[in-house]
């Protein structure tokens, strides 16, 4: 069975059940599994043009088939992987666009996966916990909706004021009665900092404690199936991804897929402003920074969780990471020319993450790979801003229309961990 340590190297190693309520582990560090379970060449030749979701069964059968039965977990792939993952061809690239889902953000793979995994789990215990969260934009939303009206999970999302968009205001805050969106006065981090510390309080003990960010090893492994789908459905062993990135969580489930055997050679992270992975790639040194506004939102992280893993998974080796990983920046008035000249050219929208990946990709890929560009989410999220920076008009009033017959649930907070903290306590009672 595989087991899963912490970061930190403070703490016991637990089953994967044990991680996945935790989230954090008790000494502050992120869980990082003992071993990983590897594709054969012939099961992975066997995976060529396999359904998206026998790929999402065979690759968490790999990790979680020895504490789920097989017909579960079966049933949890099925489910979880019911919308496309479509591949498309634009100009030199393959995008994979991972925002057929519920919330049009490729967080909602994870999602769905996870709220299975967890739903399976506490229906055998009789249990309840409380789902914590921070979100910069996508996940929150993605959150909300795998985990809507389940019965024994209520989830509370912190949410930095006014950097994220109306389309992911509308999905946070218009949700099922279980869901707790907090409208935090600060940034990401701010929100992402005082998860880890409720986690840590023993004042919070009772709401048992869980977590839905990509701190959770339970929303990371399930992002390892749609790079093995790309696999699956290109049958190549010469692809190259290019990754728009923020707090990492997306990349490291390319590089978990590569350590399981799949031939993935290079990764490209593509960064905005917010570029100590740059800084990292370029010098060895790696130093948070204050977090720094841009139209990528979602990528507005200056101190990614998820990169204490990449770490962990290079063994700490600068060099060794360089081997596989490279890292870029690009600008946000960048960003807006790609958006425009993708469409003028190709008559295809991108949005601000995956048009940084674009960008990156025209930039540094290697013409004698198969260049596959991760897009992170739809045109819709991010149609205000668009047609703003570029004219570009996108109509998204039908997917809010949708939302809006939901009334609004939010609740305001001082960016402070006290007022998070008095609302978790109020939850309680």
């Amino acid at each position: 069975m595989i087991r899963y340590y912490s970061t930190n190297q403070q703490a016991p190693e637990v089953t994967f059940q044990k991680a996945l309520f935790q989230g954090l582990a008790p000494d502050g560090g992120l869980y990082f599994p003992t071993k990983f379970p590897t594709f054969s060449a012939a099961e992975l030749a066997a995976l060529h043009g396999a359904s998206l979701p026998e790929v999402g069964y065979r690759v968490l059968q790999k990790w979680f088939g020895e504490e789920i039965e097989a017909e579960s977990l079966r049933h949890i792939a099925m489910a979880a992987q019911y919308f496309p993952i479509p591949l498309r061809q634009v100009g030199s690239y393959q995008i994979l666009e991972l925002f057929h889902g519920p919330t049009q953000a490729f967080k909602d793979v994870a999602a769905q996966n996870l709220s299975r995994l967890m739903s399976h789990f506490l229906q055998q215990q009789q249990q309840r916990v409380t789902l914590l969260v921070a979100t910069s934009g996508d996940t929150g939303g993605a959150i909300a909706h795998g985990f809507s009206g389940i019965d024994n999970i209520n989830v509370v999302i912190l949410y930095p004021k006014g950097r994220v968009s109306q389309l992911q205001e509308e999905q946070l805050t218009r949700v099922a009665d279980n869901v707790f969106p907090l409208e935090v006065d600060g940034v990401f981090d701010d929100c992402q900092a005082m998860v880890k510390q409720a986690f840590n309080d023993p004042d919070l003990a009772g709401l048992a404690l869980t977590s839905a960010n990509s701190i959770s090893i339970g929303r990371l492994i399930p992002q390892i199936i749609y790079y093995a789908y790309a696999y699956a459905c290109l049958g190549r062993d010469d692809i190259e991804f290019v990754v728009p990135s923020g707090n990492f969580g997306n990349l490291t489930g390319g590089l978990f897929a590569r350590a399981m055997g799949f031939p993935f050679s290079q990764f490209i992270a593509a960064c905005n402003r917010n570029d100590v992975a740059v800084r990292y790639a370029a010098t060895g040194q790696y130093a948070p920074q204050p977090t720094v506004a841009t139209l990528s939102n979602a990528m507005d992280v200056g101190n990614p969780s998820n990169f204490v893993r990449v770490l962990e998974l290079f063994y700490h080796d600068w060099a060794a990471f360089r081997d596989v990983v490279q890292a870029y920046m690009v600008s946000d008035e960048t960003t807006v020319a790609t958006i425009e000249a993708v469409w003028r050219e190709y008559g295809y929208l991108l949005e601000p993450h995956t048009a940084v990946g674009w960008q990156v990709a025209a930039q540094h890929r290697d013409p004698s790979k198969q260049t596959v560009i991760i897009s992170t989410a739809s045109p819709l999220k991010f149609a205000a801003e668009i047609e703003a920076q570029t004219g570009i008009s996108v109509d998204n009033g039908t997917a809010i229309a949708a939302l809006q017959r939901r009334p609004v649930r939010k609740w305001s907070v001082a960016g402070e961990y006290t007022a998070v903290k008095s609302f978790l306590l109020q939850m309680e009672k």
